[in-house]
């Protein structure tokens, strides 16, 4: 039996008409076919009944960064919901905070993207995937990438080849009006260098609908998607984090945790380039263009000390709890599966779970059968020198940890917590990982390690995660649930 739909959506075969319309195209699922099937029997011994969706797929609810998770999002299928954090001041993403502030699309940019629907070469689908995922040059000079974006904001590039009339002037409406935002705030000087074309059509549609979502779900809309992606946090303002070190410092925003650059000053023709700030946006300073070598990427500065915590601050530098967005809370009650993804440990995964309510969501499910952690095959400067025990105790510590506690009425005020198993059932480690993995110790935690193979990587020569690995682990995963 087949767990998984890696094949592209039939529905979608008709998406390259240039004649068709923006909204004739098919848009992401509603919630109803994440909905478990309760009909069937579990006595009858398969877990076609007690981990399937109504769609007859096996739904998944991811927890995830932005590239970390990309390339094995085709074993999670159709019946997939993602939920990314919206704190990411680096890259393309840390420009445009800068000068129009709202929450970080980036990663969510990245995933929408990755979940557009194959197309042949030329067709439009093709063409928009290809506007969309353009990224202006980084190594030239900031004229060159401003004569550049004329073309394409103005309609002459040949990005635009290909993609129908209809849905050209709506995309570019977008982009007209990312360019209006921009220019009444000249006093900033937006650079373009390294811009990304579907951050700014992503922004754009933010600004325009006042939400995150809707920005989503247009993107969605367009390019015949049925990626069901969810914001963390529901947000118009920038989203900070901030890590605390056991040694008591502190490292503020997510490039300065896990990848900090040093940046050239660059000159304003107001002499102060922050001027006439927004005042939620302009008072903790913001990162300038922030360009990535990811050559460089397992290069780095390790920390003084380790993370002790990770937690959101406000524009003045005060520790906030904002509330997680409400459709995530709700997914824990729809899918089958939960997957903590590979990637940043403490700036993608654990800005997903240190929010008020999301501990009791994941423990309190019913519907999640299985709670899986794909453990990296390598430390970063986030977690240099963990084991597989400390993702496991860090991803539990942190959801347990105060305000997120389950208090029970009539305990006084003690707080109860829940225990590791709760929140991970399963640990998938890669065969040869550099992360060390002690079985029996994790196994007494009450969580189960499964190993899979992974293709290796040429940088690194460390193997990796890809959709097959992770397809087989999840199958294994679940057939050990049809087994009992």
């Amino acid at each position: 039996m087949s767990y998984f739909a890696l094949s592209p959506n039939p529905r979608n075969s008709g998406a390259d008409s240039p004649g068709s319309s923006v909204f004739d195209l098919p848009t992401q699922p509603g919630p109803a076919h994440a909905t478990p099937d309760r009909s069937s029997s579990v006595a009858t011994g398969k877990s076609t009944g007690l981990l399937t969706s109504l769609s007859g797929e096996t739904s998944f609810v991811v927890i995830s960064g932005g590239t970390g998770c990309n390339s094995i999002c085709p074993a999670f299928g159709r019946s997939a919901c993602y939920i990314l954090p919206v704190s990411d001041d680096g890259g393309s993403s840390s420009e445009i905070i800068r000068v129009l502030g709202g929450p970080s699309i980036g990663d969510i940019r990245s995933r929408l993207v990755r979940l557009i629907p194959p197309a042949r070469p030329g067709a439009p689908l093709d063409a928009i995937r290809n506007l969309l995922a353009y990224r202006l040059p980084a190594k030239c000079t900031e004229q060159e990438a401003r004569d550049e974006w004329r073309d394409i904001v103005e309609g002459r590039s040949r990005l635009w080849t290909g993609i129908p009339n209809d849905r050209k002037e709506m995309i570019r409406a977008f982009l007209v009006r990312f360019e209006h935002e921009i220019l009444s705030r000249a006093h900033k000087n937006f650079s373009f260098v390294n811009g990304s074309i579907g951050n700014y059509f992503l922004s754009a549609a933010q600004l325009f609908f006042h939400s995150l979502p809707s920005a989503i779900f247009l993107f969605s809309s367009i390019t015949s998607s049925e990626a069901n992606i969810l914001p963390v946090i529901v947000t118009n303002h920038t989203v900070t984090i901030a890590a605390e070190l056991d040694n008591g410092e502190r490292l503020v925003g997510q490039c300065e945790i896990s990848h900090p650059v040093r940046q050239a000053p660059r000159i304003s023709v107001y002499g102060e380039d922050d001027a006439a700030v927004d005042p939620l946006d302009g008072t903790l300073p913001r990162s300038r263009n922030v360009l990535f070598e990811a050559e460089g990427k397992n290069d780095y500065e390790p920390l003084n000390a380790r993370i002790s915590r990770l937690f959101y601050i406000n524009a003045y530098g005060n520790e906030i709890h904002p509330s997680p967005n409400p459709d995530y809370l709700y997914s824990m009650s729809r899918y089958n599966v939960l997957v903590y993804s590979c990637g940043s440990l403490w700036t993608s995964i654990i800005p997903c779970l240190a929010l008020k309510g999301v501990a009791n969501a994941i423990a309190g499910s019913r519907s999640l059968k299985a709670k899986v952690l794909l453990l990296n095959s390598t430390n970063d400067r986030e977690t240099d020198g963990y084991s597989a025990v400390d993702y496991i105790r860090i991803v539990a510590r942190t959801l347990n940890d105060g305000h997120h506690a389950k208090t029970y009425g009539g305990l006084s005020k003690a707080d109860t917590t829940w225990p590791i198993s709760a929140f991970i059932t399963h640990l998938v480690y890669l065969k040869g990982t550099a992360v060390e993995v002690d079985i029996p110790q994790i196994t007494y935690l009450g969580v189960r390690c499964i190993e899979v193979e992974g293709p290796i990587d040429e940088r690194s020569q460390l193997p990796q995660f890809d959709a097959s690995s992770v397809t087989l682990a999840i199958r294994e995963i679940l057939d050990s649930f049809a087994d009992e």
